[in-house]
């Protein structure tokens, strides 16, 4: 038999004394009750031992230990964001988990191995937030996919957190995590308290609180968060800057563009400071880089501009504070049965820190700087055509407003009433109802001001765009631009979820091989969203906004049954098939077939296949549908060259989109399988290697009417026309695009032995190697790679490991960690318009980072743990990347921890 050391089975089963027989235990990927060490499927089992050793505080931080989630932008702060790709994100304010990087709506999140609610602000994924740490025994990561079992969402994976369910005595923790060079603190407080002994006293009843506060860490802090290093390709491409820029235009001082004495050339900005030399007299401004820009219009656009690096001024850890609670009782009616009540609670505040709003004004909206204003610039000394009896368009990074801060705070909930136990000495069952819900709210608290009255006071000249920071503004300007801002409540979202589960399983009959053994559940939903805006976002400049969504519901219905088949001795088969009917998207049926072979004590062969959904969510299916146009002068791809020189087609008018939620979606579906073995030379060695593939179709994404244009020979539905061909609107927003194709394999490796002078030692590395990673954006378009290249979703690295070394005698551990990621190919400057600069390296460096821990263990109810995270001090490798559609000015947090060295402690007392 193999133990397998912890690649397949709870820790907890494993260290069973010899004396007892192994307990059944359901294990994540079966509802079969089996022996720990028995199992078909990819399991990572995950100690709070293991997250405490390494300081690890909270679940998102978690996510770095395993390697097959993806290197996306789920965390906290690449999803402090306002631009590009954030369109196929959850939302901000929360962390995910994306097995397999696809997506946070591809991976299951369970407590206890049943749903909670997702995010209150999207009805999508879990909020990794939400997780009560503070009472979880240990962490369990299918790495396979489990729609056969769970039913959506578990495409990529599912990841079970499960909680102490028997402790008792009183135990507080305290955990703290500090850096070297300043910010990004975290810190921990937990109590967990439980009386009663099941087996004596018949019943337990326990309570765990948790506390988490994460310090802001902004870029500023650290050398490496740069955003202008032109001479390595790195250069912001943005004129909206602290001290404003002019513009051109009809009817403005500088028209609709200038000359230079001695240049031919027409330039349309210009800005003082740069025309003097001095963009970096100012902090974070800088002289445009027009060699990075080559593109047609930068260099006569931009040549006499500042440019602002908005990256380097960037917070990377956003303020968090958390805080959760469970309560559990469990009453034990018999030895065979017992009954038990379950409460999970959190309440999470972040805030989400931007930039100042950069503003370009217009004569039509009138907020350009008035003819005769206090603070009116004149460039005639540098321009002669400067016309000063005309207004001046500029744009401008409005720094009095404030940097844009948003308060996302999430309260969640579950209340699970259920009963298991034996029927008749063989039948294990289990039946619980649960509720839960989650509800998240957005609060504007500075940054954001009501659009009209703003233009009102910048066109009455007050404001002095022109002003550095340092400078400051009058008084009166503060007040007028105080007296236009808005704070308060700007939306909220709720999702519910009602779910009754049960299931039995058992030996049905004898085979010569063994017992076969089934289950058969039913798993009924009731699931709710609701997103209401609480004012109107349009008349707030950039404030996010979504069209409201009325309250909707739909119903789930689902059954499964699954078998254990002993073919032959040593040969078992793990059969399942679920069927799921949703309300409002119909039915689908998802088979898996697993099998588990030991030809030899010390080998083990497994793999499986299986379908998957994954189904829409409400925001996908009904967010408001916004009825919106196209500028004028569209071109129809198909249309024109049918009918070349017809304005109709060629040069269309008022062309009408729509975007927002699509009701006529279709689940993505899946399908995937693993091969891989186990060997176990010894009962202190084992490896397993475990190859994947999975496929996936109809991929929902959102898309801009103009992608749907452009591709309009592969998205015929998405385009309306009329009898005669003519484009009557587009519909954009969440369409069903074409699919992707990813394969690799996961490596764990476990060891463990003995040292002269009585030491211990346990070493363990789990990695995941991705072979190929294809996606393409529509269907009929070629499959493109990722693996090893840039992208703005996730970055597909090629290897990633977490390797541990520890040494114990006594009370006495050492642990040594590594943490590694391969490096890259990197995002080309200008997109590769131009020569990048001799400088440009085009590969990203990988990331590796070691950690030291030691814990003792000597003092009576009393562990203690210090270590060090980032030993070396490794800095995130550098990339010629800025923040648009992926934040990180110089580094990627996709990739890297920007928080550098730190120390760390935990100390458990137990008091009784």
């Amino acid at each position: 038999m193999i133990a397998l050391i912890g690649a397949t089975a709870p820790a907890v089963a494993q260290q069973a004394p010899a004396s007892q027989p192994m307990q059944r235990v359901e294990i994540t990927g079966s509802s079969i009750k089996r022996l720990a060490t028995e199992g078909a499927l990819p399991v990572q089992t995950i100690s709070v031992e293991q997250l405490d050793k390494q300081g690890i505080t909270n679940a998102e931080q978690m996510m770095r230990l395993i390697s097959a989630n993806g290197t996306g932008a789920d965390n906290m702060t690449s999803g402090n964001n306002v631009f590009g790709a954030d369109a196929d994100r959850v939302s901000g304010g929360g962390s995910f988990a994306s097995l397999r990087g696809l997506g946070p709506s591809g991976t299951l999140v369970l407590i206890n191995g049943r749903r909670i609610a997702g995010y209150g602000l999207s009805g999508k994924a879990v909020d990794l937030n939400t997780i009560p740490l503070a009472a979880v025994a240990r962490v369990e990561v299918l790495k396979d996919g489990a729609s056969a079992i769970y039913g959506t969402d578990a495409v990529g994976g599912v990841i079970n957190f499960i909680l102490k369910t028997d402790f008792e005595g009183l135990q507080a923790n305290a955990s703290g995590n500090f850096t070297e060079h300043g910010g990004g603190a975290t810190r921990r407080l937990q109590l967990v308290a439980g009386k009663g002994n099941l087996d004596t006293d018949r019943f337990n009843v326990m309570a765990a609180l948790g506390y988490d506060n994460n310090s802001q860490l902004n870029s500023n802090q650290r050398d490496f968060a740069n955003g202008y290093q032109p001479l390595r390709g790195l250069a912001p491409d943005t004129t909206g800057t602290p001290v404003a820029n002019q513009l051109t235009g009809a009817g403005s001082a500088l028209g609709t563009g200038f000359k230079r004495p001695g240049d031919n050339n027409t330039y349309l900005q210009a800005g003082l400071l740069s025309l003097q030399g001095k963009c970096d007299s100012v902090a974070g401004m800088q002289q445009y880089a027009t060699s990075l820009w080559k593109n047609v219009t930068s260099p006569l656009r931009s040549t006499y501009s500042c440019s602002y690096d908005y990256g380097g001024d960037y917070v990377m850890q956003l303020p968090t504070e958390r805080t959760n609670f469970v309560a559990r009782g469990t009453f034990q009616i018999d030895p065979q049965n017992r009954l038990y009540a379950e409460t999970v609670g959190a309440h999470t505040s972040s805030l989400a820190i931007l930039t100042p709003a950069q503003i370009s004004t217009t004569l039509a909206a009138g907020n350009a700087y008035p003819v005769g204003g206090a603070y009116y610039q004149n460039l005639s000394a540098y321009i002669p055509t400067f016309d000063a009896t005309k207004p001046i368009l500029y744009k401008w990074r409005a720094w009095p407003l404030g940097d844009r801060t948003q308060k996302y705070s999430t309260d969640t909930a579950r209340l699970l009433l259920g009963g298991e136990g034996t029927i008749a000495g063989k039948w294990d069952y289990r039946l619980d109802l649960s509720h839960s819900f989650s509800r998240t709210t957005t609060d504007l608290l500075d940054g954001y001001a009501y659009t009209k009255p703003l233009y009102a006071v910048l066109g009455s000249g007050i404001v002095n765009p022109f002003a550095a920071p340092a400078d400051g503004q009058t008084q009166a300007a503060m007040n007028a631009l105080e007296s236009t801002k808005f704070y308060g409540r700007l939306q909220h979202g709720k999702t519910t979820l009602t779910q009754l589960n049960g299931s039995v399983s058992g030996e049905i009959w004898q085979l010569p091989a063994g017992a076969v053994s089934g289950a058969i559940g039913t798993d009924l939903r009731r699931e709710s969203y609701q997103f209401r805006q609480d004012v109107d976002a349009t008349q707030i400049l950039l404030a996010p906004g979504n069209a409201n969504q009325e309250r909707v519901s739909r119903n789930v219905k689902a059954v499964y049954a699954e078998l254990a088949v002993p073919v032959v001795k040593d040969l078992e088969l793990q059969l399942a098939i679920r069927r799921d009917d949703y309300s409002l998207i119909g039915a689908t049926t998802n088979p898996k077939v697993a099998f588990s072979y030991r030809p030899t004590s010390w080998l083990m062969l497994r793999g499986s296949a299986n379908k998957g959904f994954l189904a829409p969510s409400f925001g996908q299916l009904y967010a408001g549908r916004l009825n919106q146009e196209l500028p004028n002068g569209v071109s129809d791809p198909i249309g024109c060259a049918a009918h070349p020189g017809d304005a109709r087609y060629c040069a269309i008018e008022r062309l009408d989109y729509f975007s927002g939620g699509n009701p006529n979606l279709r689940p993505e579906t899946s399908k995937q399988g693993t091969l891989g073995f186990i060997i176990e030379p010894s009962a202190n060695f084992s490896a397993s290697v475990d190859y994947w593939a999975i496929n996936v179709k109809d991929r929902i994404l959102n898309r801009t009417p103009q992608v749907v244009l452009a591709n309009a020979a592969a998205l015929p539905e998405y385009i309306h026309r009329d009898a005669a061909g003519v484009i009557e609107y587009i519909d954009a927003g969440w369409i069903n695009a074409a699919g992707l194709k990813t394969r690799g394999a996961d490596v764990g490796l476990r060891g463990r032995g003995s040292l002269p002078g009585g030491y211990r030692w346990n070493a363990t590395l789990d990695g995941t190697w991705t072979q190929s990673y294809q996606f393409a954006e529509f269907e009929g378009q070629p499959y493109v790679e990722y693996v090893g290249n840039f992208y703005t979703r996730d970055i597909y690295l090629r290897w990633k490991h977490n390797a541990t070394v520890s040494v114990s005698k006594g009370p006495w551990s050492i642990l040594l960690s590594n943490l590694y990621r391969d490096g890259y190919k990197d995002q080309l400057p200008d997109a590769g318009k131009s020569t990048p600069p001799a400088g440009f390296n085009p590969h990203v460096a990988s990331y590796t980072t070691f950690g030291l821990s030691t814990t003792y263990a000597g003092f009576k109810g009393t562990t203690i743990t210090v270590g060090i995270q980032n030993l070396f001090d490794r800095d995130p490798p550098f990339t010629a990347h800025n923040v648009d559609e992926v934040v990180g000015a110089g580094w990627d947090p996709r990739v890297a921890d920007p928080r550098g060295r730190a120390l760390s402690f935990d100390v458990k007392y137990k008091f009784f």
